[in-house]
């Protein structure tokens, strides 16, 4: 970037210039979501904010849009700077940028062709902390254990987590990536299982367990993709919750949020209504218009946020016409062997319960279609069309959908690229990067 180039001290300065200084938000998954969420909540309590809401998550990304924000005099227009932030990046952007507050979500198997395994990355998100200034806060998400361990080394850590016993799965998923207690490697113990390695849970040899959530969801319904509704409690009071997306993982997502805009200076009114209006980011959680039809594009990045949509699937019964679209660019990971961690037999056992009998055979699009395809298949799923293009496959599933009914496309990030350029070609989406 040429701004960098000129001046390697362009990010500290123009952020320094922040009234309220910085937020950013890292993890696994989640990142661009939550961010919006809590943007959404900040233009409620009237506080302008500065973003790389295109996903631009490295440190080249972040000065960027501080630079775009800028006049010429350097005098940036925002109040606050409003981060996502790559998990390998975050030491450097906190090293850099004013960030008063940063939020860590969850940490999950991803690319370990780039990020490697779970404790390592936990290391070094935990490695800005020293780089906060005083005063500097970090929010932790107290139901993933290797997450919640982070405050060790974040003295006034505060966590945010879900109180809902009704959504124990009963066991740990086979996926589930932080079973052992990070501090003695004992295996945990745990009272509630929600989603992966993120629940309640205690360590018998050593005490450690989940820390007690200063904002908190309770009385947590999932409607399928209609939506969730939760109650949430806070140091500012409690409230009821209603979002537009699905899952439980928007749960933690608008929970993060909230804890962020909260400690920002939102107030609980502001955090209701934000949270209400949030109608999804680009490709992440988003519903597209495409004529008589309905394009509903869920970003699937690895097993345990595709078990997620599935398990929203099955709960809302409604999924008649699916594309899973699989690229293995460098963005995406190289490396797809993550699909067979994938719970797909959860859908084939749906639909011989009658759960999701209605769902044709699922399509398979993008540069690893055939793998897709063959997981579905030894899954026990009736497959369609297998079209290695992506914007290809969106067409003729489109053309697959009857009018008036959705097309649910589950695509890895280049392809949700794709198949968002190919929904703008043909006019039912403008370009991502004027969706703000």
């Amino acid at each position: 970037m040429v701004a960098r180039r000129l001046d390697p001290r362009v990010l500290r300065a123009l952020s320094g210039r922040l009234p309220r200084g910085s937020a950013a938000v890292t993890g696994t998954n989640g990142k661009t979501t939550t961010a919006r969420m809590a943007g959404a909540i900040l233009r409620e309590a009237g506080i302008r904010t500065v973003s790389n809401f295109t996903g631009a998550n490295l440190v080249t990304g972040v000065t960027a849009a501080l630079v775009e924000d800028s006049d010429l005099a350097g005098r940036p227009s925002a109040e606050m700077g409003l981060f996502e932030v790559d998990e390998a990046s975050v030491p450097r952007v906190a090293a850099e940028a004013e960030l008063r507050l940063l939020a860590v979500l969850n940490l999950f198997r991803d690319q370990l062709d780039r990020y490697g395994e779970l404790a390592y990355t936990g290391k070094v998100i935990a490695s800005a902390f020293e780089h906060l200034p005083p005063g500097g806060g970090v929010i932790l998400n107290a139901d993933d254990p290797l997450v919640a361990s982070l405050g060790r080394s974040a003295p006034g850590a505060l966590y945010f987590g879900v109180d809902e016993p009704a959504l124990d799965t009963g066991r740990l998923q086979h996926v589930a990536d932080s079973k052992d207690c990070p501090l003695c490697g004992t295996p945990l113990s745990y009272s509630a299982v929600y989603m992966g390695h993120v629940g309640v849970y205690r360590c018998g040899r050593c005490g450690f367990g989940r820390p007690e959530p200063a904002y908190r969801a309770s009385r947590v319904r999932l409607r399928g993709v209609r939506g969730a509704t939760f109650v949430l409690s806070g140091p500012a009071g409690e409230r009821e919750v209603r979002l537009r997306l699905p899952g439980l993982y928007n749960v933690y997502n608008a929970l993060a949020a909230a804890a962020l805009a909260g400690e920002a200076g939102a107030a609980m009114e502001h955090i209701v209504r934000g949270l209400g209006a949030f109608g999804g980011a680009f490709g992440r959680v988003e519903r597209v218009l495409a004529g008589e039809r309905e394009v509903f594009l869920l970003l699937i990045k690895n097993p345990v946020g595709f078990n997620e949509i599935l398990r929203t699937f099955i709960a809302g019964g409604g999924a008649r016409h699916v594309l899973v679209a699989i690229n293995d660019n460098d963005a995406d990971g190289r490396d797809v062997s993550w699909l067979w961690d994938v719970d797909l037999e959860m859908l084939a056992e749906a639909r011989e319960e009658g759960l999701l009998s209605e769902m044709q055979p699922i399509m398979a699009g993008g540069l690893r279609a055939e793998d897709m395809a063959v997981r579905l298949k030894y899954a026990g799923l009736p497959v369609g069309a297998v079209v290695p293009g992506c914007g290809e496959a969106l067409r003729r599933a489109l053309d697959a959908t009857p009018p008036g009914e959705t097309l649910y496309v589950l695509p890895t990030y280049t392809a949700m690229l794709e198949i968002r350029r190919a929904l703008s070609e043909l006019g039912y989406a403008r370009p991502f990067w004027e969706d703000r």
